[in-house]
């Protein structure tokens, strides 16, 4: 018998979610998939630093929670790795737009065509967050000391996010 959870979620939307997303057989250099085949609500993703940048070379593990009402709500993203980046807290979640819930922001910050809606794709998400550790957005801080380091210091912010790279290498 198949547990509430697994109920909740169409297994025809869980073969789909699965089958638009990029595996480890694929050419991808970023990959996601669920955990077990008992919980297709957590999945595991690598993150591969972009090239060219200060994280170039690391291998970023991080978790995809998804919600009981998926796809109307967006996953949470959380690295299981040390991060220190501006748009990671320092807990390890992800603050980037298409991770938002839907509709207007409050603050005024983001247009509603920048946050989450349901055809979004997991690859999408993972392109999102490569493009963000490549071009941090210091105006949305989620990590204070990082993004003031980013504006002030780039210089030391650098070395802090090549020793992040040596650490995901086990260096």
């Amino acid at each position: 018998m198949a547990s509430v959870t697994q109920q909740a979620v169409p297994r025809y939307a869980i073969r789909g979610l699965a089958a638009r997303t990029p595996g480890r057989s694929e050419p991808h250099r970023n990959w996601g998939r669920p955990m077990n085949e008992e919980n297709f609500f957590e999945w595991e993703a690598l993150i591969m630093g972009p090239e060219d940048t200060c994280f170039e070379f690391g291998v970023f593990p991080a978790i995809l929670s998804f919600p009981l009402d998926y796809p109307l709500s967006p996953p949470k993203m959380r690295f299981t790795c040390e991060m220190f980046h501006p748009n990671i807290y320092p807990d390890g979640r992800v603050c980037i737009s298409i991770l938002h819930a839907p509709g207007d922001d409050p603050m005024g910050y983001e247009s509603s065509a920048e946050r989450w809606s349901p055809v979004q794709s997991v690859e999408k998400i993972l392109l999102s967050v490569v493009s963000m550790l490549a071009e941090p957005n210091d105006e949305s801080g989620a990590n204070v000391d990082a993004s003031k380091m980013w504006r002030d210091d780039r210089e030391q912010f650098y070395k802090i996010a090549k020793q992040t790279v040596q650490k995901s290498l086990g260096l």
